[in-house]
């Protein structure tokens, strides 16, 4: 299911993604993930366009890059007005390959800025961008979209906006079939897709409530409008999810992928953002296991790194029971 797709003439191989999510796509489990086994391409986590302006790439653990990486779509948080001949320069100058339009974050912090789904209900401001952004990267072009509000003519509006990504000439759309008001507390709509699809000529990646191989085939149907399909959640909770989809079953260190996970974060950030980046991967990592929310709570609750690494250590010298079906729903 879903082994390549070609978008502008880039191949993809699988057509099988890691989703961008805040605190989580970072450097760090770019890199876990590619010594994993990878996958078809991955996003950044969202880039406030104007500071990628001053970032370093060398030393950014948001956008700087490993050969493990594999092909890189960086996500940006893009506002009117924000100088994006200059933003697209420096990506360009750094040989990134692929931009991505967050058009779907709904955040109150976001929407303040005018961003995000904000932008999306501006069309007026979304052309602009639109248009600024094609003029400006030649390269491979997306846009990530949700539904937008929930109201009577829902459809009219959203079909609109499509149009306006498609004349100014993006390549692809990552298409999450929620609500802005949905957040992630109702299902996805992926029955939607086929629909969506009939609304405009780019290809569509489906994004949402897709964990694996089973979920895949329970939304078959409508997942075949869509050239490729997008993991989130499911991919940190087992970052080995992509390498194992076509292969047999093998057993998984769990203690030494959060090990290396801890040393990943601890090398690439500041000691306080460090033990966020660890615990925010704890809570989905804790999935894994039977009474995994106690391990969450615990290192949600280490005042440091250190005590996060033997409560840890604690944790797994206690051989956790395994779940079969980590459960993400709700995290």
């Amino acid at each position: 299911m879903f082994e390549q797709c070609t978008i502008r003439g880039v191949r993809f191989v699988p057509a099988r993604f890691l989703a961008p999510m805040a605190g989580y796509t970072h450097s760090a489990f770019r890199r876990l993930l590619g010594e994993l086994g990878g996958c078809g391409a991955l996003w950044t986590e969202m880039l406030a366009a104007r500071q990628v302006i001053a970032e370093n790439f060398r030393e950014s653990p948001w956008v700087k890059r490993r050969p493990s990486d594999g092909f890189t779509f960086h996500q940006l948080m893009v506002r009117a007005g924000d100088p994006l001949d200059r933003v697209l320069g420096v990506l360009a100058d750094q040989g990134v390959e692929a931009v991505d339009l967050n058009l779907a974050c709904d955040a109150f912090s976001i929407r303040a800025c005018e961003a995000g789904s904000g932008l999306f209900e501006d069309l007026a401001a979304l052309a602009r961008v639109a248009r600024e952004s094609r003029r400006h990267w030649p390269g491979l072009l997306t846009a990530k979209v949700r539904l937008g509000r929930q109201c009577p003519d829902w459809e009219y509006r959203f079909a609109e906006r499509l149009r306006v990504l498609e004349d100014a000439g993006f390549d692809a759309l990552i298409v999450h079939p929620r609500f802005f008001e949905d957040k992630f507390r109702r299902r996805a709509r992926l029955e939607l897709l086929p629909w969506v699809a009939t609304q405009t000529r780019l290809p569509l990646i489906a994004n949402g409530d897709l964990t694996g191989v089973e979920s895949v085939a329970a939304h078959l149907p409508p997942l075949e409008s869509a050239c490729g399909i997008m993991i989130g959640r499911m991919a940190i909770a087992c970052p080995w999810l992509f390498a194992r989809w076509d292969a047999a079953p093998r057993e998984i260190d769990h203690a030494g992928v959060w090990g290396r996970l801890c040393d990943y974060v601890a090398e690439d950030f500041p000691a306080a953002a460090a033990l966020r980046r660890v615990q925010l991967f704890t809570k989905y990592f804790a999935a894994n296991f039977a009474f995994g929310h106690r391990f969450r709570v615990e290192i949600a609750n280490a005042p440091n790194l250190e005590q996060a690494r033997e409560r840890a250590h604690e944790f797994f010298a206690r051989s956790p029971r395994l779940l079969a079906h980590p459960m993400v729903a709700g995290l």
